[in-house]
This record gives structure tokens, C-alpha cells and sequence, in this order.
């Protein structure tokens, strides 16, 4: 999932924001796993 924002708090409240709709769209079963998830944060300025 990606989150966009101006700032780190509007970007971390965008991929909660995306993380809630995929659980409640697509059901808990699908974090239900034993695959290692990985995390990468960026911050870009061009």
C-alpha cells in the first residue's frame, strides 16, 4: 500500500486510511500470513 501527503503525518494517515479499506473490503484473512512484510518509507523533493 502507498500513501501520499505533503507532510509525514498526512502520508502515515493516508496508508492507515488504505489499510483500513482493504480490511474491511476484503476481509482480516488476508494480513493472515506467515510471509515477512517488508516496510520502506521515502521522502522525495524535487
Amino acid at each position: 500500500m502507498v500513501g501520499e501527503g505533503d507532510t509525514y503525518e498526512e502520508a502515515l494517515a493516508d496508508v492507515k486510511s488504505a489499510i483500513k479499506f482493504h480490511m474491511e473490503t476484503l476481509g482480516m484473512e488476508i494480513f493472515e500470513t506467515e510471509e515477512i512484510i517488508e516496510t520502506f518509507v521515502a521522502e522525495v523533493a524535487v
